[in-house]
């Protein structure tokens, strides 16, 4: 099967769909629908079988999710406002036991609960001034590759490919880094839903060695900046749940645990949970 995810749109007479293929992941992903939400389920299936997905998810309305149950979905995380204003309620159906079976849950539970035990103002001073903040162009596609191919083994997309970064960015991602001594250290972007009006954070990487001056929280800052001065204030981001630092950065800035997507992509070196944190930007 092409490794290479891609997004379709099908008409029918009584629905409309967006889907995500994702054969990398072994998963589909409904994105948007119109219609007969019994007949886009349908489909959605029927996706997932030609496509031998492990894994479907789909982003719900609420008014939509009884249907859901009925066919065998499981509700997994919420986005406060996605749908211009309205929740997205994130469900999924497995298809193979392997893919349904999780090791880490228990320990994952504790660790959101620490979590919350954290103090949510905890800014560290500037870091050094070594340290400069940008906003990333195409000039800094090669090193933005270069940087997420040292961080990560594994990556749910090819990002550790600098055509690929550079045709985010031509289609709205925004991305800002902390350069060191000239070069790239530390990198996140804002991956923009202009109809919808929302935003995901997310591509967060640093150096080992860069990770104690508090660099990805004034990354992210500066990404919901930018986000309100275009007007999209549901901003969210889906981290490693085994990675207390990225959970923890997220719950200081203020963002609001939402739920887990289990087994749920290829990154970092295996197959992971990802945990869902949403921020409603107009509030601050």
């Amino acid at each position: 099967m092409n490794q290479t995810a891609s997004t379709i749109y099908i008409e029918e007479s009584n629905f409309n769909l967006e889907v995500y293929l994702d054969p990398f992941n072994k998963r589909i992903r409904v994105d948007d629908y119109r219609g007969n939400t019994n007949l886009v389920l349908e489909k959605a299936e029927q996706l997932a079988r030609q496509h031998q997905a492990e894994k479907l998810i789909m982003k719900a309305r609420v008014e939509d999710t009884l249907p859901l149950y009925e066919r065998g979905l499981q509700p997994e995380a919420v986005v406060d406002r996605y749908f211009l204003g309205s929740d997205a309620h994130f469900f999924s159906k497995f298809y193979t036991v392997e893919r349904k079976k999780n090791d880490h849950w228990i320990t994952e539970d504790g660790m959101i609960q620490s979590i919350y035990q954290l103090a949510t103002a905890s800014d560290k001073p500037l870091p050094p001034k070594e340290y400069e903040l940008k906003k990333a162009d195409e000039t800094c596609a090669e090193e933005l590759a270069e940087l997420y191919r040292l961080v990560f083994q594994i990556y749910p997309t090819p990002l550790h490919d600098l055509e690929y970064v550079k045709k985010t960015m031509q289609e709205g991602t925004i991305y800002y880094v902390f350069f060191y001594q000239g070069k790239i250290v530390s990198a996140a972007s804002a991956e923009v839903n202009n109809f919808y009006k929302n935003a995901e954070l997310t591509d967060c990487a640093t150096l080992k060695e860069h990770r104690k001056y508090g660099l990805m929280k004034i990354i992210l800052r500066e990404l919901e900046g930018e986000l309100k001065r275009q007007g999209i204030y549901c901003s969210y981001s889906i981290a490693r749940s085994l990675s207390f630092g990225m959970n923890a950065v997220l719950y200081q800035l203020g963002y609001h645990y939402r739920g887990r997507l289990m087994n749920n992509c290829y990154i970092y070196d295996k197959l992971e949970n990802m945990n869902m944190w949403v921020k409603n930007l107009a509030n601050c």
